[in-house]
């Protein structure tokens, strides 16, 4: 995908996975690429339409959640393009988890009960559903990887006031309701996500992408408890599997590791998944649209001048 110049655009930002353009300090065009990230490394190869996913569930799921949180969302010029409000970002992820799954199970199986400042419960196991969802939120790294914070920390480190703190909590537990909610309607389970909030003037603003399937996990909820009573692994539609994939070929992100080859089986089935969230989710066929680098720059033009 090419590096495009906008009329009026001020600055470029490539992302791990989208290319962000800011137009005149005070929208964003945000394109969503085919690239794959796990472990804050960008793999070598594209999966077709993942750009296209991603980009629709956000807008479904923005546009789904505005009566909670005001959004940075505007128009979807293209099925992998988005054009928004420009704000000045919170340097947290407000990550919430329904589930003990994941990173906070890694953590929890290491015999850790303290995730980000929160206390969690003895005798769970994988897998099963917190007494109520947590935060465990995330510092928001520039570059390499993002780390685990307490509420105390971000707010003793000034990434947010304590009043800032308590709103981006109430949001984010909210939002994070409803996206269970949309996704007990088709049969699935929101069991964490990850929110990016900011700042534009003196009003919060829900960012980037919610409940899409780099940003969040879902399991079936059909056979959900009967897997969990016996210890068996869950169905679940999210990136995780990428990560499972990378880990059995001894791949972390550690310096010296090399990415293991990634076949066009491997790509295609990687894609099939990421297809098969969208119609889970959405509850419509998908539509493959693929979009000319022209196409796509002029439908951004045309948008931005409208």
């Amino acid at each position: 995908m090419s590096n495009f110049s906008f009329p009026g655009q001020t600055s470029f930002y490539k992302g791990k996975v989208r290319d962000v353009y800011t137009i005149n300090d005070d929208l964003l065009v945000m394109v969503a690429s085919d690239r794959i990230s796990a472990f804050d490394v960008i793999l070598p190869r594209p999966i077709p339409f993942k750009g296209q996913v991603l980009n629709q569930i956000a807008a479904y799921m923005l546009n789904a959640t505005r009566d909670i949180c005001s959004n940075w969302l505007q128009k979807v010029p293209a099925p992998n393009a988005s054009i928004g409000i420009k704000c000045i970002p919170f340097k947290i992820e407000m990550v919430v988890r329904g589930h003990l799954t994941g990173h906070a199970w890694r953590t929890y199986a290491s015999g850790k009960r303290e995730l980000c400042g929160v206390a969690l419960p003895e005798g769970m196991t994988e897998n099963q559903a917190f007494p109520s969802p947590i935060i465990t939120p995330s510092t928001k790294a520039d570059e390499g990887h993002d780390e685990d914070i307490s509420k105390e920390a971000i707010i003793a480190q000034g990434l947010a006031t304590e009043a800032e703190w308590n709103k981006l909590e109430q949001l984010a537990l909210a939002l994070f309701r409803r996206g269970q909610e949309l996704a007990a309607k088709q049969g699935l389970i929101l069991v964490d996500t990850k929110y990016e909030f900011g700042k534009k003037d003196g009003a919060i603003i829900l960012m980037d992408e919610i409940h899409t399937p780099d940003s969040s996990r879902y399991f079936y909820a059909d056979g959900f408890e009967e897997r969990l009573a016996a210890g068996e692994k869950q169905k679940q539609l999210s990136k995780e599997f990428v990560r499972e994939w990378l880990i059995a070929n001894n791949f972390m992100g550690k310096e010296g590791q090399t990415v293991p080859e990634m076949s066009d089986e491997w790509i295609r089935t990687i894609s099939n998944r990421y297809i098969e969230l969208y119609e889970k989710v959405i509850g419509a066929a998908f539509q493959p649209e693929p979009v000319s680098d022209e196409a796509l720059y002029s439908r951004i033009v045309k948008a931005l001048e409208a």
